[in-house]
This record gives structure tokens, C-alpha cells and sequence, in this order.
């Protein structure tokens, strides 16, 4: 085998793909919405940058970041195999585009976005069932919430529990001990508006009274007034009288 055929041969597994975390310099061989592929060279397998790994603000689409043919410092934050293809995920946002540095030397933000898509990834395998109700009645058993066809119960007569006679005595009784606090509460509200209505009655009457009283006692005054003057008046008018004769 040529050197030539080594080279354009696809490695097996994860050997001769480029290492983890390991920073280089790429060519951009397709923009989609979702992030762009990005060749390295002396690598045949092509990796993804995703959306969320091409900047640290938000991004919309990936056409917005890069264009087909332009290179890219890119890091190496993932290398998965899932059946029979080799999956690469890359990271632009942590390396500097200017100068190449490494700007997760810790790899945190890497471990970060690793376990996040660990967490929402898509288990195709597990169905997923909807557990609604719906507002439907069976024509089978006439019961609600599910179709006829997918009805459970078994051919025949139904039968209904009763409930018990000593059962429903003894919810009739705390129904007539409600009404008669009921009729209980309604009467103390009367006899408390009429207690009520009889007190204002009650002062209307003796500010009435008092008011009357006081209206007495001002006549009475002004009479006795009234007498004194006129009192005065004769005694002074007697003297004059007896003073002209002498």
C-alpha cells in the first residue's frame, strides 16, 4: 500500500483523529443553520461547530460567524463513535481567532457543554406517551376519557355499588345540623340589625328630648327676663309718680 492510500484511508475508531482538547487551524467546507463543518488538514473527517460554539453571545445562524473556505482557530472539545461514524465536535469560542491562544486551558466550559448535551439528548429509543384525557365517551361501557376501540372492560351486564343505608345516614345528618346552624346564624344577624336599629331609635330620641329640654329652659329664661324688666319699669315709674306729689 502506498503512502497515498494510507493517507485517504478512514482511521479506525478514534486512532488517527486529532487529540482531545488540542487547538488548530481549519478550513470551513460548509455553513448551515445549525453551525458549520470544519476540515483540518492532514485529517480526512470533517467536525462540527455548532451555533453555541461559535461565539460567546448569542447566534442565530451560522452564516452570520463564517463563510465557505475561510479558516478558523477551532479546539477540539469532542470525539464520539455512534455506530459505524465518528462524530468530532469543535469549539471556536474558546480559542482566540486573532491569535490562536487557548482561552479554556482548564477545559471547564468543554466539561460544561460535554454534560449538556449528554442531558438533552434525543432518546430515540424511549417513546414517549402522552398521558391527557380526553373528552370523549365511550359508547361500550359509557364511561369518559378514552375511545370505544381502546376500551378495557369485558363484554356483559354492568353492575354499580349501592352505597349502604348506614352510610347515608350519617350524611344526611351533618346536612341538617348545617342547615339548622344556618337558621342558627341568620337569626342572630336579625335580632343583632334589630338590637341595633332600636339604639339609634333610642339616641334620635334623647338628643330630641334634649334638644327640646334645652329649648324649654331658654324660654323659661328669657320670660323671667322679661318679668324682671317689666318689674323694674313700674317700681321706677311709682317713685316718679310719688316724687311729682310731694
Amino acid at each position: 500500500m502506498s503512502d497515498r492510500d494510507r493517507r485517504t484511508s478512514e482511521p479506525a475508531g478514534l486512532d488517527g483523529l486529532p487529540p482531545l482538547y488540542s487547538i488548530a487551524k481549519g478550513e470551513v467546507v460548509s455553513v448551515q443553520t445549525y453551525g458549520a463543518f470544519v476540515r483540518l488538514p492532514g485529517y480526512r473527517k470533517e467536525g462540527l461547530v455548532h451555533v453555541s460554539e461559535m461565539s460567546a453571545s448569542r447566534v442565530e445562524s451560522a452564516s452570520e460567524i463564517v463563510d465557505v473556505g475561510e479558516h478558523v482557530w477551532i479546539k477540539v472539545i469532542g470525539r464520539e463513535i455512534q455506530g459505524d461514524k465518528v462524530k468530532l465536535s469543535f469549539s471556536m469560542k474558546a480559542v482566540n481567532q486573532g491569535t490562536g491562544r487557548d482561552l479554556d486551558p482548564n477545559n471547564v466550559m468543554a466539561e460544561q457543554d460535554s454534560r449538556r448535551r449528554k442531558q438533552f439528548r434525543d432518546q430515540t429509543s424511549n417513546r414517549i406517551t402522552l398521558e391527557a384525557v380526553l373528552n370523549t365517551t365511550c359508547s361500550k361501557c359509557g364511561c369518559k376519557g378514552h375511545f370505544t376501540k381502546d376500551c378495557f372492560s369485558a363484554p356483559g351486564l354492568q353492575y354499580a355499588l349501592l352505597p349502604e343505608e348506614d352510610d347515608e345516614e350519617p350524611e344526611q345528618q351533618p346536612s341538617t345540623a348545617a342547615q339548622n346552624q344556618d337558621s342558627d346564624k341568620k337569626k342572630k344577624k336579625k335580632e343583632k340589625k334589630a338590637k341595633k336599629k332600636s339604639k339609634k331609635r333610642e339616641r334620635k330620641e334623647s338628643e330630641s328630648d334634649s334638644s327640646s329640654s334645652s329649648e324649654c329652659k331658654t324660654k323659661r329664661r328669657r320670660q323671667e327676663h322679661e318679668r324682671d324688666r317689666d318689674d323694674k319699669k313700674k317700681k321706677k315709674h311709682k317713685k316718679h309718680k310719688s316724687h311729682k306729689h310731694s
